[in-house]
């Protein structure tokens, strides 16, 4: 029964339409879509390409593609705390886009609570990326997590920088990690819990 509720959600999202986050939010869709747009007026990042060690004292390239170091970056929590991305080297991580007016990323936030329950102890972390600088206030964020009883760690892209790191022009948009930080996956779109037990469940 769980298969086919989360399959009608997914359908059901398939009519959401684009949403501009330079312009009207709430306007009627005139394309199918199950992600929101995002406008990205900042340059493209110069730290793609680069070479880096990994803890193993591999040389990889610092890229976007699957096999490739994810682009490090350091932002503030909603609860004041500064996270670093590297710093969790040695866990499993879900590295997710969104906001809190986008449809899709409104329905993909309790499917990520509910992984992330079973899940916390195991090795796994969730970081989910909040375009701050799409939000009408940070107050926003904040009453959408305590709302839908959010606990895994929400940042605060308040310059927008980790969003042009990543090349994001959609939302949600996730990015698989394993242990060592090398990309596994993209996902572009909302995850199920199941989704993501699944595409954890074969790296380390």
């Amino acid at each position: 029964m769980k298969k086919y509720l989360a399959i009608a959600v997914l359908i059901g999202l398939v009519i959401w339409g684009m949403y501009d986050v330079g312009g009207n939010k709430s306007k009627s869709p005139d394309t199918a879509a199950n992600s929101a747009s995002v406008q990205n007026t900042k340059s493209a990042s110069t730290s793609a390409g680069a070479s880096t060690n990994t803890d193993q004292g591999q040389s990889l390239t610092v890229g976007l593609e699957n096999g490739n170091l994810a682009p490090d970056f350091e932002l503030q929590s909603v609860s004041g705390e500064t996270v670093k991305l590297s710093s969790l080297r040695g866990k499993k991580v879900i590295v997710n886009f969104w906001a809190s007016w986008c449809p899709p990323c409104r329905l993909e936030m309790p499917e990520m609570e509910n992984y992330y329950t079973k899940n916390r102890n195991t090795g796994v972390e969730i970081l989910a990326v909040n375009l701050t600088t799409a939000e009408k206030s940070q107050a926003e964020v904040t009453s959408f997590m305590k709302a839908d009883g959010i606990t895994f760690p929400v940042l605060l892209d308040k310059s927008g920088d980790a969003a042009q790191l990543y090349n994001i022009s959609s939302i949600p948009a996730s990015f698989i990690l394993d242990s060592q930080g090398i990309i596994r996956d993209k996902i572009d779109g909302p995850m199920t819990a199941e989704s993501m037990q699944e595409m954890l469940g074969i790296i380390k």
